[in-house]
């Protein structure tokens, strides 16, 4: 995704399951920020920086966006929604009116370099300066498999054989690969709060401590209950539907939970299950979770399983009092479909985040 990455203020309220509300983008933005003249503040830093959006399918991920690039206008940057997925012939469209300003770019910063996409668009520009930006728990595997020169090939998929797709495609992976490795000619940076422990020769890697975040927003009124934090692990094929419902059952109960913030690939019908079966109430959050909890109220412990948010959310919500527990992945709940490597990159996820922010752990449910 050529441009920046704007941080931005999360809405007052996230919607709950069946009543989404519409995505009434200006009010919601006028709502979150106020309405400031145009003349009462200084054009933004980077304004002259084009962000673009490789708009995707899923309607909550969409939805995200949408609020996301209203309020990245908001602070004054350029902003193109291209719906790159919405046809046989948009792939072309996008590629076509993006190529001129991939040419012409100094620096291109990505969102997600596992996208063919992403990666696909990487073989036209020229640009010297290429920044990854991600906090999710994909950085630590592309930081680690750029180290070992590895084809890039997102965890959850890996241990298959390629199919016809990924062979035929190939070539384009490779030449993103070659281009994402540092050069005499070429900058590559990682900011992330991620931990990343194989650091390629010439990569610079920058810490995101979340400190905007922190100093725009809250701190947020904190509830004496605990919220709990979904995951797509089911949806992506690596946990079982069951067994992932019992745990969650199991680990509300025993917390006292009452929130259930689901994330936004989990599938409607599984969340409808999760609330009738759990009693949980079920939030899907209009902007990142982060910002949301940030703006408040929040429980004070916080329920997850391995996932992006259990290093995030401490450093978003450091000072505040707010305990982040995470639940490790039961070798019993993976699916036999769940690549080989899922085990040991989910505890990866669990270990690094507990040494580095402490978090305490809490015991599978049998």
């Amino acid at each position: 995704m050529p441009g920046q990455a704007v941080p931005a203020p999360a809405l007052p309220a996230p919607a709950a399951l069946g009543a989404v509300p519409p995505q009434s983008r200006r009010a919601a933005v006028r709502r979150a920020l106020g309405r400031r003249a145009a003349g009462d503040r200084a054009p933004a830093a980077g304004a002259e920086l084009t962000i673009v959006v490789l708009a995707p399918t899923d309607p909550m991920t969409r939805g995200q966006l949408r609020r996301m690039a209203d309020l990245a206008r908001e602070e004054g940057h350029r902003v193109r929604w291209e719906e790159a997925r919405g046809g046989t012939t948009a792939p072309f469209h996008t590629i076509g009116g993006l190529a001129g300003v991939l040419r012409r770019a100094d620096r291109i910063v990505m969102g997600d370099p596992f996208s063919r996409y992403v990666q696909l668009l990487l073989t036209i520009t020229r640009a010297k300066d290429l920044v990854v930006v991600d906090d999710g728990t994909a950085t630590m595997e592309f930081v680690a498999q750029l180290a070992r020169g590895e084809r890039l090939v997102r965890w959850h998929r890996k241990g298959g054989r390629p199919g016809a797709r990924d062979l035929l495609f190939a070539p384009v992976s490779s030449s993103a690969r070659r281009r994402l490795t540092p050069s005499a000619r070429r900058r590559v940076e990682v900011f992330s709060s991620m931990p990343v422990s194989e650091i390629p020769d010439g990569v610079t890697v920058t810490a995101n401590d979340f400190g905007w975040t922190r100093a725009r927003f809250g701190p947020p009124a904190v509830t004496a209950g605990a919220d709990m934090v979904g995951t797509s692990l089911v949806e992506t094929g690596v946990v079982d539907g069951e067994r992932y419902l019992e745990a969650v059952r199991t680990l509300a109960k025993a917390h006292g939970a009452t929130r259930y913030f689901a994330h936004r690939r989990e599938h409607p019908d599984k969340l409808r299950r999760l609330a009738a079966e759990t009693g949980l109430e079920i939030v899907r959050p209009e902007l990142p979770l982060e910002l949301i909890a940030r703006r408040g109220p929040v429980g004070r412990t916080i329920l997850s399983f391995p996932s992006t948010v259990v290093h995030t959310l401490p450093l978003a919500l450091a000072g505040t009092g707010v305990r982040v527990a995470v639940c490790d992945i039961d070798p019993s709940w993976l699916t036999d479909t769940a690549s080989p490597r899922a085990q040991g990159f989910l505890s990866g996820v669990t270990g690094t985040a507990r040494d580095v922010h402490r978090l305490t752990s809490v015991t599978s449910p049998a």
